[in-house]
């Protein structure tokens, strides 16, 4: 039986839980995750779990921080005045904003505090500095 490698395209079903055993993503009631192994569409350490898998195999694997969505950066938290933000936005904490970097790239921010002059906003992926557990059935090379 063929085991899934560098170069192969797959369909896992999968599911995410943080240390302790909360859910944050699953693909179980939905179509499976397609992905190519080595073309970097999903995070490193579950490239490198599916890698050697056999379809129809199931397995858990712990993926550490550096091999997830990497650590979390204070330098990706940003203080800014609200006159910065545009005129009639309301920042509630929680709320997703997009900002435009001088270089002109796009950035995505959550809005984690919010004063009467201030609005603090994190560019850091939601789940940066976390280890993730994901529990991964390989359903079909492709």
């Amino acid at each position: 039986m063929a085991q899934a490698k560098i170069g192969d395209a797959v369909k896992v079903h999968y599911t995410g839980k943080f240390g302790d055993g909360m859910v944050f993503d699953t693909s179980i009631d939905d179509e499976p995750l397609e992905f190519g192994i080595g073309e970097r569409q999903v995070i490193l350490g579950f490239e490198e779990a599916v890698i050697g898998m056999n379809s129809g195999e199931t397995k858990t694997v712990n993926i550490p921080v550096d091999k997830a969505y990497g650590p979390h950066r204070d330098d990706l938290v940003q203080v800014v005045e609200r006159k910065q933000l545009p005129a009639g936005l309301k920042p509630e904490i929680g709320q997703p904003l997009e900002g435009r970097q001088p270089n002109g790239e796009i950035v995505a921010a959550t809005v984690i505090e919010v004063t009467e002059s201030r609005v603090t906003l994190d560019a850091n992926h939601p789940l940066a500095g976390k280890s993730l557990t994901f529990e991964i059935q390989l359903i079909e090379i492709l």
